[in-house]
C-alpha cells in the first residue's frame, strides 16, 4: 500500500520501500537470535535469516531496489559479539552482495562492536540516525537530533509494533504492524521488527509508559494509525486508540 507518494508498505512484509532513493527500509533483524537463546538452554529452529533472506529477495523482486537500510539492531547481544551473530551478519552480508545491492546500517543499541566490521565488509555504518534522501532514518532508543524543515519523514525502529486484535470468537491474535503518525509536527513511521521471533509489542494494549521509545514521552501512540501485516496483506485499522477502546 502507499503511504505517500514516495513511500510504499510492501504487501504482507515488514518493508518499506522509498521511491526517490530506490531503497528498502528494515529494521531489527537481531542476527543470532536462535544462537544467543541456545546459550540459555532455549533451543529455537534456525529460521530467522532464513527468513529475513526470503522477505529482502521478495522485496527486491518487486522494487528493483539498489539499497537496503538497516534502521538499528541487526544483531543481537548488548555486550558482545556472539560467534553465531558474526556468522549470519557474515551470511547477510554475502546475500547482500549475491542481490548486488547495497548496505547501510544505522547502529541501534545492540550494535555495539559493528564498527569493526566497516573496513572489512566496506559497510556504510551510522551512529544512531542519517539523512538519506531527505528521510531521518534513527533507531529509536534516543530521540532524533536532526529536525529540520527540509525532512520529508522519520523512520525508526526499536519498538517492535504490534496490535492484539480479537476474532468473533474471543480469539486474541496479534499481528505486527507499521505504526504512522506525527513526531513534533514531522510525519512518523514506526518499522516493524523483521527478527523472525519477535511478535512484538502490542500497542493497543500496553501503557503508554511501559513503551521503549523516548519519541512516546512526546506524544501519544493513540494518535498514531497501526498499520498491520498479516496473511499475505497490509491493511490500515486506524488509530490505536480506537483499537485500544475495542473488547473481546
Amino acid at each position: 500500500m502507499m503511504l505517500t507518494d514516495d513511500v510504499e508498505l510492501l504487501d504482507g512484509l515488514p518493508i518499506a520501500y522509498i521511491r526517490s532513493i530506490n531503497t528498502l527500509a528494515v529494521a531489527d533483524l537481531h542476527l543470532g537470535y536462535e544462537g544467543v537463546m541456545s546459550g540459555g538452554a532455549a533451543l529455537l529452529p534456525k529460521v530467522n535469516l532464513s527468513n529475513i533472506i526470503k522477505d529482502i529477495s521478495t522485496a527486491i523482486k518487486m522494487t528493483g531496489a539498489t539499497a537496503v537500510i538497516v534502521d538499528g539492531d541487526i544483531k543481537n547481544e548488548f555486550s558482545k559479539v556472539d560467534r553465531e551473530e558474526f556468522n549470519e551478519l557474515y551470511d547477510f552480508i554475502q546475500f547482500v552482495r549475491s542481490a548486488h545491492i547495497s548496505l547501510i546500517l544505522i547502529k541501534g543499541n545492540h550494535d555495539n562492536f559493528v564498527e569493526r566490521y566497516k573496513e572489512p565488509f566496506k559497510l556504510d555504518v551510522y551512529r544512531q540516525e542519517a539523512n538519506i534522501g531527505g528521510y531521518l532514518f534513527f533507531h529509536g532508543e534516543e530521540l532524533p537530533k536532526d529536525m529540520t524543515k527540509s525532512i520529508k519523514m522519520l523512520i525508526m525502529g526499536h519498538e517492535h509494533p504490534a496490535i492484539g486484535i480479537y476474532n468473533q470468537v474471543g480469539f486474541k491474535e496479534k499481528l505486527k504492524c507499521f505504526l504512522y503518525g506525527k513526531y513534533m509536527g514531522m510525519p512518523l513511521l514506526i518499522l516493524p521488527a523483521m527478527n523472525y521471533f519477535a511478535g512484538g509489542t502490542e500497542i493497543n494494549n500496553e501503557p503508554r509508559d511501559s513503551l521503549l521509545s523516548p519519541v512516546f514521552r512526546r506524544i501519544n501512540p493513540d494518535n498514531m494509525n497501526a498499520i498491520a501485516i498479516g496473511y499475505g496483506s497490509t491493511m490500515d485499522f486506524g488509530k490505536v486508540g480506537k483499537l485500544r477502546s475495542l473488547k473481546a
